[in-house]
């Protein structure tokens, strides 16, 4: 045989492999959906997901502080954040920043 048969009969197989293993997901999850089902509702409930915070909301909370006479104190809390200016801080560090901000 060809490799190139050789790599056909292996797709194959392996189509057929995953088609099985789909059929025998189905048949567990008929038979054993109920118990599912009932352990997913039992979990609780997921709190309200926080809107995650803005550049803008994050900038004019920072430039409240800045007039309000912190300046330098805004630009250590940039440096701590690994940034020069605001729009160089990590998104995921804004509820964080904010924070130690409203501090000041």
């Amino acid at each position: 045989m060809s490799k190139m048969s050789d790599m056909a009969m292996t797709i194959e197989e392996l189509r057929n492999a995953a088609a099985a293993i789909n059929d025998a997901a189905n048949w567990l999850a008929q038979q054993f959906g109920g118990v599912f089902e009932a352990a997913e509702t039992a979990e609780a409930p997921a709190a309200p997901a926080k809107p995650a915070l803005t550049l803008e909301e994050v900038r004019a909370v920072l430039a409240d502080k800045s007039r309000a006479g912190h300046t330098a104190e805004i630009r250590e809390l940039l440096k701590k954040y690994g940034a020069s200016k605001l729009s160089l801080v990590d998104p995921k560090h804004y509820e964080a920043l904010l924070r130690e901000a409203e501090v000041l």
